[in-house]
């Protein structure tokens, strides 16, 4: 296989026994970006000399010190995560010039395990769409077709890997960053329980606080890799140092006997019914291969309230990057909306604008779901749902992105629809590992495997069984 698309466990091996050097490894990925990303756009930011010195560097290092997990990886990550010495912009003109400082965290814990970050990947403006634009760094283009989007916020990730122009990527998910990305794209992706990767260094106030919600994670060709990018950034920051994570060892290591719930669609999301029918293939070959499997099976609580809150508790959640004039337009924007509204907008006015005393109203609300959660948990292993209403769709610059609208079924759905496949893991806290399911006219999509808070290395297993026994990552035609 063509070393670009060989993944990062595999690559890190083949250094380790001296089959290839450092900077052979890092040459090869950079005369593929110079040669392949002027159609993708995907590495926005390079910094390719720095990269080459490190990487002699570790080749000095190889015999004596190359035991990191990552020893000579080339990768990337999204451009929101300080690299000291780069720009960090999420896409926002007006930081054009700010150069990061110091390393985020992960990228420190990247380094230490031996990867050799040799640029960033591309955003959209504020990390706040479902496609990759901004007007510093262009757009991005799917690599399975290039008038299409690769997911957003982490579309430049995604694209880069799927594109074979790097070996593992980190990115953040707030409203299926990671997730949604990844299927669009083909690759595997993980958003993390909440607050098991900090996320220091990668916010656009240079904020210390954590945020309810987001998440940093892995992207990648393998789930292995998943697995090895996590285990590389979680575990806790120096301020935390009285913690420990233990993450619990993965429930089942075959299917059989596992215990799975299948949910194809929702009500608030019509989903594509390629993407429905291939999901519920899948459900048929899992009972055949002895798995237990649910078609009904559900937390018990409202999952259209849950929508909801998520919608508005994220809004709140983000208003933060808001100054003072944008809350008090939301406000008055609230203020107007009849109360029985639940609409995209309606319920990102009210989260904009909303009071900290309604905000715990809200997430009082949320724990009891998420105890919810964590009783449906102990009937059944894992969830199984989609990543996102249709594949990748055609690029759509226009108007606000609560205004656009998807082809779903054949007709036009909005967009935003989709954060309910979005919200069903994150806002409860919950791991979601997005793994190839199929693909439809000729793009991938992928399906979404949650499981209990801290059953990342569950998610994640059942995400390499997947890999093992129904599909893995392909290349797109053209980039082998």
């Amino acid at each position: 296989m063509e070393l670009g698309f060989q993944s990062a466990k595999k690559l890190a091996a083949l250094v380790r026994l001296g089959k290839v050097g450092c900077l052979e490894l890092l040459d090869h990925f950079i005369a593929r970006v110079e040669r392949l990303d002027g159609r993708t756009n995907a590495i926005v930011v390079r910094d390719f000399d720095r990269a080459r010195k490190r990487a002699r560097t570790l080749d000095r290092k190889r015999k004596t010190d190359g035991k990191g997990a990552l020893f000579g990886v080339p990768m990337t990550v999204k451009e929101s995560f300080n690299v000291a010495g780069l720009p960090t912009t999420w896409g926002i003109p007006e930081l054009n010039d700010t150069i990061a400082q110091q390393d985020a965290l992960a990228v420190q814990r990247l380094n230490a395990a031996g990867a050799v970050i040799f640029g960033k990947t591309n955003v959209p403006i504020r990390l706040a769409d479902w496609q990759s634009y901004n007007a510093i760094y262009g757009t991005t283009n799917n690599p399975w077709d290039l008038t299409r989007v690769p997911g957003g916020s982490s579309g430049g990730s995604a694209a880069a890997l799927a594109a074979g122009l790097t070996a593992l990527e980190v990115g953040s998910d707030i409203g299926s960053s990671i997730r949604n990305p990844a299927h669009y794209c083909g690759v595997f992706g993980h958003k993390p329980t909440w607050g098991i990767c900090p996320p220091l260094g990668q916010s656009i106030m240079e904020n210390v606080a954590r945020s309810d919600i987001s998440v940093i994670g892995p992207l990648a060709r393998t789930a292995d890799d998943l697995a090895l990018g996590l285990a590389t950034i979680a575990g806790p920051e120096e301020i935390d140092a009285g913690l420990q994570l233990r993450l619990p060892s993965p429930r089942l290591s075959t299917l059989r006997g596992m215990r799975v719930a299948v949910m194809l669609d929702h009500p608030l999301s019509e989903v594509d019914a390629a993407i429905t029918g291939r999901l519920e293939e899948f459900a048929k070959h899992l009972s055949r291969q002895g798995a237990k499997v649910s078609f009904s099976a559900r937390p018990d609580f409202d999952l259209t309230l849950g929508h909801q809150l998520y919608i508005t508790l994220l809004r709140a959640t983000t208003s933060g990057r808001l100054d003072d004039q944008e809350i008090q337009r939301w406000a008055d924007e609230a203020a107007r909306l009849p109360a029985s509204d639940m609409s995209y907008y309606a319920m990102m006015a009210r989260g904009n604008s909303m009071r900290h005393r309604d905000f715990l109203r809200g997430h009082e609300i949320r724990e009891k779901m998420r105890r919810a959660w964590a009783a449906f948990f102990r009937e059944w292993d894992l969830f199984l749902c989609p990543a996102g209403a249709n594949t990748a769709f055609p690029h759509d610059q226009a108007g606000e992105r609560w205004e656009r609208t998807i082809e779903v079924n054949g007709h036009r759905v909005p967009t935003t629809d989709q954060m309910f496949w979005a919200g069903i893991s994150c806002f409860f806290y919950l791991p979601g590992t997005v793994a190839p399911l199929g693909s439809s006219g000729g793009l991938p999509f992928g399906v979404q495997i949650v499981g209990p808070q801290y059953g990342d290395r569950t998610t994640i297993q059942f995400a390499k069984l997947m890999e093992k026994g129904w599909q893995a990552f392909t290349p797109p035609p053209g980039w082998e």
